[in-house]
């Protein structure tokens, strides 16, 4: 279908594919600019189900279903990458979807996102595509070990590769993660890692967030930092460029982040791409005028651009179901810092490594702020007396 000739005004009503978190603070941000939100979930009383108007439950793989939720939204944006292409297409043929097919078309495989972004003009590490062990044989000679066998497609926090440090590994990594398309990367020894946040809109307006520092523990985003530390004005200008260049490349309207590989002698690489908002980007609600959801808001619906630059340096952490594992957090205890708030996503029970909300933490530097929000998340595991 073709984008409206006119914005789409407050009291319309806007979709979401996907039901997690990141469509709960969609949801959120829709709705203080009055607009109408309905969520398509997999399951029923889900975080964002639960914050939205209408929640309508059905598989992403029942067409007719996508159809008539499709029908009865202005525009459809998404929460997560892996709604199946023939899901978007479906919807389609009914409303607005941002970003499009052909968006998730590129960014759902890792080889051509690899080959897209390389063929763009951005840096990457690199890489070559195996589709069986005597190719990824061919594939380690040639890159060199070590090196990290992924999925092709699917695979999130850490899950769908491994790291392969010698031959004698190939036949059971290749057992553990094929058979199937996958791809071969040369292994990066990065210093950290990076992200960059754009918002493009229908008109070709673009707004960035970053660079972020980016900590992960277990494989999973640990704490967020914004600015990123100790940055130099080359590199970040350079960062900018970077994901201007994919953002452009790649036609999204809506939000993409970009993720980053900064190494030792200050090189940037484009490790990752993720067509929706980003858990880095979280902290942008308090640090920044137009969260990364309220520019998903904007772009869906033909609005200009918010301003993007940060009030303040700012820093989150996670806060995963680990938490729970001695009882209830204690919430006064962290709230009582100046300067933090919490954000909790409405999930039903709580599990190890599994995202349960996060702190945001603003600071006069970025030093300051990330250590307030490591204080703050401290202080959870703190008991009262006689608790």
């Amino acid at each position: 279908m073709s984008p409206p000739s006119t914005p789409l005004t407050p009291g319309a009503t806007l979709g979401v594919f996907g039901s997690g978190q990141l469509g709960r603070m969609f949801v959120h941000a829709a709705q203080r600019l009055g607009y109408k939100v309905h969520v398509f979930s997999p399951h029923r009383h889900s975080p964002a189900g639960l914050a939205a108007d209408v929640e309508h439950v059905g598989l992403f793989t029942d067409l007719a279903s996508v159809e008539r939720f499709a029908r009865g939204v202005s525009a459809i944006t998404l929460e997560f990458e892996n709604v199946p292409v023939e899901t978007i297409h479906a919807a389609e043929r009914c409303t607005i979807v941002r970003p499009a097919a052909s968006v998730l078309f590129t960014t759902q495989h890792r080889v051509r996102e690899k080959t897209f972004l390389r063929d763009a003009g951005a840096p990457v590490g690199e890489f070559a595509a195996v589709g069986s062990l005597a190719e990824l044989e061919a594939a380690a000679a040639q890159l060199g070990l070590p090196a990290v066998l992924k999925t092709a497609q699917m695979g999130y926090d850490g899950k769908g590769q491994r790291v392969l440090k010698n031959t004698a590994e190939h036949a059971d990594a290749w057992r553990q993660l094929g058979p199937g398309a996958c791809i071969l990367e040369a292994f990066v020894p990065f210093r950290r890692e990076l992200s960059i946040i754009a918002a493009r809109s229908s008109t070709g307006e673009v707004a960035l967030y970053g660079p972020i520092e980016n900590e992960h523990a277990n494989h999973i985003l640990d704490i967020s930092t914004y600015p990123a530390r100790n940055i130099t004005r080359s590199s970040a200008e350079e960062a900018e460029r970077i994901a201007r260049r994919v953002v452009e490349a790649l036609g999204v309207v809506g939000i993409l982040c970009i993720e980053l590989f900064e190494t030792g002698s200050g090189e940037l690489l484009v490790n990752e791409l993720a067509p929706r908002p980003h858990n880095s980007g979280h902290l942008t609600i308090e640090a920044c005028d137009s969260s990364q959801f309220d520019q998903q808001v904007r772009t869906l619906c033909g609005l200009p651009l918010g301003n993007a630059a940060p009030r303040q340096p700012a820093a989150m952490a996670n806060l995963l179901g680990d938490l729970w594992e001695n009882g209830e957090p204690n919430w006064q205890r962290a709230l009582e810092l100046p300067g933090v708030s919490l954000h909790l996503y409405g999930k039903e029970s709580a599990k190890v490594g599994r995202k349960m909300g996060h702190l945001t933490a603003l600071g006069e530097t970025p030093e300051a702020a990330r250590a307030l929000a490591i204080e703050a998340r401290s202080r959870l595991s703190c008991r009262t007396m006689g608790s």
